[in-house]
């Protein structure tokens, strides 16, 4: 099988193709192979799989989970369409404060790899969603961090002017007053 790998503007953001077999009854892809990740040189242990259910209009994020506790995503749609956006958190980095934005789809098949030291969202633009995680470490709520999804100072274009998002995100700071922990 395989996977076409394509690299960002971002070091370390990865947008993975996969290969995708159909015929009249549908379609047929890997999500996820230990040997064909190895043949592109990408090594990654997961271990854990989450998935999460949206609505249109729906945003998940800016979301990051601290060290020790960092995590890297293997993140897809498996139905549905969003706007999927990593933010470089990592001090030192010549992009950080940068982004990343990638529209994942059931159609489109692709897959983004976000590694550990970004911070991660989400917006849905079909009427639902179902998106997919793989993760590379467990969750830890004690570890939990964001960005505030709407700071000018990132400057990213969500193409939405009121989504919803959760309580927990109305109080994540701006990029300006924030203090990486990565």
């Amino acid at each position: 099988m395989g996977f076409k790998l394509q690299t960002t503007d971002i070091e370390g953001l990865l947008i993975l193709e996969p290969a995708v077999f159909g015929d009249e009854r549908g379609y047929f892809m890997e999500t996820y192979s230990e040997k064909a990740f190895a043949e592109i040189g990408l090594d990654m242990h997961f271990v854990q799989d989450n998935l999460s259910y949206s609505r249109k209009g729906i945003l998940r994020g800016l979301h990051f989970q601290a060290p020790p506790s960092a995590q890297g995503k293997l993140v897809s749609v498996v139905k549905g369409h969003v706007l999927d956006v990593a933010v470089d958190i990592r001090k030192g980095s010549p992009t950080y404060g940068k982004h990343a934005m990638v529209h994942l789809s059931d159609e489109n098949h692709k897959l983004f790899y976000i590694p550990p030291g970004f911070a991660h969202g989400f917006l849905v633009i079909s009427e639902e969603c179902y998106f997919s995680y793989k993760c590379t470490g467990t969750y830890d709520r004690g570890a939990e961090g964001g960005l505030m999804w709407n700071d000018p100072a990132l400057g990213i274009d969500w193409q939405a002017s009121n989504p919803v998002i959760s309580e927990k995100d109305t109080h994540y700071k701006p990029f300006g007053e924030f203090d990486s922990p990565f």
